[in-house]
């Protein structure tokens, strides 16, 4: 009876130590349940509401895989799987659109929405271009008579110049004739102002037509009253800048000889400028004169020049098939230079008023396009749409969304991995897993779908430890529908190796990574006389994960 006793204290201590290593180990790596300080699979401290301690369900692998424990462990990467909790489960069906997301994990995603709303969608259009001056603002001083240049005031190109700044001096005969022509005839209108008959008509004829040649030769005003009234003629005359700007343009050279009309000066007005964008044939029947424009430049690549369409020029190029568009620029500081390239943005205004998301809300997977949409507390729909037109920030949606249904802008993509993987682990169509732990891991339902674990048994026919595979003569596969056969495998942890010796019996459990490479997660050993999948539903416990 004393010993009988003291067995039963014996398998008492055994069985609380190990009830108390249990519940260390569940301490040490079960996370906490979120808002309430407990730990998970752990009663609450007394006095704690019932609903705060949530109910741990199982741990998931890491990686997305439909693979899942009761208890803690890693994958054969060392990652520690990912406990779930009651309610954070997929609930609903493969072909649910819907993903159901606690409210805690969506405010730790930091989701936030958008209405899609109904406008009209204004584009930009780009395209390339070039500053070039105003042509209006262009001068050329060309003299109209023969002469020398005398003497040059301004001597470089690129030189600014002040309106009125004389530009270079330049002796004529035929000048100096005209002023002592002009200078008699007027102190003869002078002198016989007060004589009646044809001699003072005459000498007032003579005087006008002298006064009309130096008007035609473009001398100043000033200069012709200053003749006048001295009578005096001068034996140079100065050539004056009819504009302030800069010369773009200088042939005059000190004492060189001039003939009428020849272009001894070019002075260009830049204080505004024209940019030439080359606009493709195919974008030219949007654009309208008036259309606001920005233009950017790689010398001052944080600036931005804001312009206006003033001209569509009815020709277009053949070897490039653009059409020229002006815009015209305001140069404060003359930081435009002629000939600089440009980066022009043309605004389109939209003809009419269309459904538009922000752009962040399309998760464009290359195939499709995607817009969650949020349809309650927690409650994303995924829906495929069409899109149309695009600006920087918004998109046209052609199908697919409505006027004000909210939408996803932010962390759309954490929900979107978050909908897979729990698509991944509703392929699994088993019940939900036990808390508790246990010795055996749940066995999912017949399934195809890639990343799916499938079991079963088989004997090691050789073994490549340098490649990582090995050859199984298998049973059948109930989940892939597979007869029984022999096929190379390759093994997910190079520790799984220590099962697998040629000729021994083992179960299995397996998965297709990429598209027909089969790769072996779990694997035990099978007991001679053991029920057929008996080492098959205990592999997961195996020291291979």
């Amino acid at each position: 009876m004393k010993a009988l006793t003291g067995l039963g204290i014996g398998v008492v201590a055994v069985a609380f130590a190990a009830g108390a290593g249990y519940w260390v180990g569940n301490r040490a790596t079960a996370p906490a349940a979120t808002g309430s300080g407990t730990i998970a699979g752990v009663a609450p401290a007394p006095g704690a509401s019932a609903a705060a301690a949530r109910k741990l369900l199982y741990y998931r692998n890491p990686m997305g895989l439909a693979d899942t424990s009761p208890v803690p462990k890693k994958d054969p990467m060392g990652m520690d799987y990912i406990a779930v909790y009651e309610g954070e489960e997929s609930t609903g069906s493969a072909s649910d659109n819907q993903i159901r997301i606690s409210t805690e994990k969506v405010q730790k995603l930091g989701v936030r929405t958008e209405a899609a709303r109904t406008r009209k969608l204004d584009q930009a259009l780009r395209a390339a271009g070039r500053i070039e001056p105003d042509e209006r603002r262009l001068y050329t001083i060309a003299p109209k008579f023969e002469g020398y240049v005398e003497r040059l005031h301004v001597n470089a190109t690129g030189q600014p110049v002040s309106k009125g700044q004389p530009l270079f001096d330049a002796y004529s005969p035929e000048l100096v004739s005209a002023q002592r022509e002009y200078a008699i005839a007027a102190q003869g209108v002078a002198s016989l102002k007060d004589a009646p008959g044809p001699a003072s008509t005459g000498m007032k004829q003579l005087a006008e037509s002298s006064l009309q040649r130096l008007k035609n030769w473009d001398i100043s005003e000033d200069q012709i009253k200053a003749l006048a009234a001295s009578g005096d003629t001068k034996r140079t005359l100065s050539f004056r800048s009819p504009v302030s700007g800069i010369v773009t343009e200088k042939k005059a050279v000190q004492g060189m000889r001039f003939m009428p009309g020849e272009a001894l000066y070019q002075v260009a007005d830049l204080s505004s400028v024209w940019v030439i964008a080359d606009v493709f044939e195919q974008d030219i029947a949007r654009i309208r004169p008036g259309a606001a424009a920005r233009v950017r430049v790689q010398a001052y690549p944080d600036k931005v020049f804001e312009g206006r369409v003033s001209y569509v020029y009815p020709t277009l190029k053949a070897e490039t098939r653009t059409v020229p568009v002006r815009v015209e620029l305001a140069n404060p500081g003359l930081l435009l230079k002629p000939a600089m390239f440009a980066q022009v943005e043309l605004a389109v205004p939209g003809q009419a008023a269309v459904v538009t998301v922000p752009l962040s809300a399309v998760i464009d997977s290359g195939t499709r396009q995607v817009v969650l949409v949020q349809r309650g507390e927690g409650r994303f729909e995924a829906r495929e749409v069409r899109l149309g037109a695009r600006t920087d920030n918004d998109v046209e949606v052609l199908d697919g969304v409505k006027d004000g249904e909210p939408v996803v802008v932010s962390a759309n993509f954490l929900i979107d991995a978050e909908s897979n993987l729990k698509a991944a682990l509703s392929g699994l169509g088993a019940a939900t897993p036990p808390a508790g732990p246990s010795n055996a891991a749940p066995v999912p339902a017949a399934s195809s779908a890639k990343g799916a674990g499938h079991r079963t048994e088989g004997t090691v026919e050789s073994v490549d430890a340098q490649a990582g595979t090995v050859s199984l003569r298998h049973e059948p596969v109930p989940s892939l529908k597979w007869p029984a056969m022999t096929m190379e495998f390759k093994l997910a942890n190079p520790a799984l190796l220590q099962a697998l010796k040629p000729g021994a019996r083992v179960g299995f459990e397996f998965v297709e990574r990429q598209a027909g490479e089969w790769v072996i997660t779990q694997v035990a050993p099978v007991k001679p006389g053991a029920a057929p999948g008996a080492a098959a539903s205990g592999a997961s416990s195996h020291a291979g994960h």
